[in-house]
């Protein structure tokens, strides 16, 4: 039966129809607040401000059952061949796994190569960070560049600036992917080369931006080193598959950091793909990193989907684009460190997520993936709040916040969290010309002042410090 025959997705229709405002669904329900979050892996989830119902959910679910997700995601777990068109496993999973645990593939565990890799990133990171490894000249290196593109730039660059607060200050992290002369140009123009590694990040060593930029790299490297080809050995490494490759630039395989082919590049940041951070954050915190990511692993493989973060997550990203035609989702890190977690998540929910077709080859029959963007907050107070909140769309907010700052400088952080509180309100119940006219606005004005109050609403916070638990301060993520 085609997905949009199930008697769920019928009621969901009829639902979308007959939703009663926020303003209601919270004023009959005083309990609201506390029905609708979770609490995983160190998140808290608030999902009350969405435009959802007990039923509503028990339908989403429905069609995730009816889907076969439960099914699928075992598949991934067990290392099946999910991804059937280039017939490999998707076992990014694996990649957080504990020493002791056992993940085959055709027949082999890949667990021990998993931490062999990590074991050997951990040795050189460690050459890195204590000075041990030197340049050719024999100076210390100070810079470290990351060339790549795709998943081996945007996990890295994410991670980096997320966890940047925990990074050796010493060393300088740059990032290199757009082909544009200038990406380089302005990543290089302060450094020494006789201070300066590339980690060049290719599982072929055949991508185009990236070699042309790891090209590039080289022959800058070696202008400022005198010419001696023997240099690359000390100033690059490599992370790809292709040790030939490897070779023929220059890199001296022993320094090459292999992966697999079951890791999809927007996965790959927890790879040899991590390099860069692993040097940034040091050996224990990226393990750190790794088992909060297996922590959530395991939340999504074995609750049920009722109080799964991430299978409601993707619920409600269906809810909204295939019953009420919303075609973007804004998220909105009230964190500075989270700058670039927007660009990243553009890559993990849409380069596969949005194909005009199924497994089978036949076209779809409804709206695939929405368009994700965002900016900090408050920042984006300032740029495309307004649209949101007085235009005539839709827009769905996912609202990322921590209760408390790693940099608490006077009232930032009071002022950060009451903007949160106060955005995820307004946008949840807003005001009606009549409650603005009430206020004493000026009748001419009054229309431009008052809100459609339409944009649902999803936050999380870590766990350990929640959010105010009333309705009315709560922030809410999809």
């Amino acid at each position: 039966m085609n997905i949009t025959e199930q008697p769920a997705w019928q009621s969901l229709q009829s639902q979308r129809e007959s939703l009663p405002h926020l303003r209601d669904l919270f004023a009959s329900d005083p309990d609201r607040a506390s029905k609708f979050q979770l609490e995983a892996a160190g998140l808290f989830f608030d999902y009350s401000k969405n435009l959802v119902t007990g039923q509503t959910i028990a339908d989403l679910v429905s069609l995730a059952n009816a889907a076969g997700l439960r099914e699928r995601i075992d598949a991934m777990f067990r290392g099946d061949k999910i991804n059937t068109t280039e017939n490999r496993a998707v076992l990014h999973t694996a990649l957080r796994a504990p020493r002791s645990a056992s993940i085959k593939v055709d027949g082999t565990d890949v667990v021990p190569e998993v931490h062999a890799v990590l074991d050997k990133m951990a040795a050189f990171a460690n050459r890195i960070r204590s000075g041990e490894w030197k340049g050719h000249t024999g100076k210390r290196i100070k810079n470290i560049l990351n060339i790549g593109i795709g998943g081996s730039d945007l996990g890295p660059v994410m991670a980096y600036e997320a966890l940047r607060h925990y990074t050796d200050r010493s060393l300088t992290f740059r990032f290199i992917s757009n082909v544009d002369g200038t990406d380089f140009a302005e990543a290089t123009h302060d450094l020494d080369p006789a201070e300066t590694l590339f980690i060049i990040s290719s599982k072929t060593f055949t991508t185009l931006e990236t070699m042309t930029n790891a090209g590039t790299a080289r022959d800058w490297s070696l202008a400022g080193l005198g010419g001696d080809k023997a240099a690359v050995a000390k100033h690059f490494v490599a992370v790809s598959t292709n040790a030939e490759k490897v070779s023929e630039f220059g890199i001296d395989t022993a320094n090459m950091f292999g992966f697999w082919d079951w890791v999809g590049g927007r996965y790959s940041m927890d790879s040899a793909i991590g390099l860069s951070n692993m040097i940034a954050l040091g050996p224990d915190n990226f393990r750190d990193m790794l088992a909060g990511f297996h922590e959530m692993d395991e939340h999504f493989r074995t609750t049920p989907f009722e109080q799964n973060i991430p299978v409601i997550h993707g619920l409600l990203a269906v809810w909204y684009n295939d019953f009420f035609g919303a075609q973007t989702v804004a998220v909105l890190p009230y964190e500075q460190y989270l700058k670039r977690f927007p660009a990243y998540l553009q890559q993990l929910t849409m380069e596969s997520n949005g194909k005009h077709v199924k497994l089978d080859g036949t076209h779809v029959d409804t709206d695939t993936g929405p368009v994700y963007w965002g900016e900090p907050g408050t920042n984006g107070q300032h740029s495309f709040y307004q649209l949101i909140h007085q235009g005539t769309r839709l827009i769905p907010c996912d609202f990322i916040a921590f209760a408390k700052s790693l940099n608490p400088l006077g009232r930032h952080q009071d002022l950060l969290m009451s903007n949160v509180f106060a955005q995820t309100e307004a946008l949840a119940f807003g005001k009606t010309l009549a409650q603005v006219e009430a206020e004493g606005t000026a009748p001419a004005i009054a229309p431009t002042a008052s809100s459609k109050a339409t944009a649902p609403q999803t936050s999380s916070w870590p766990t350990n410090s929640p959010p105010p638990p009333s309705a009315a301060s709560s922030p809410s993520t999809k």
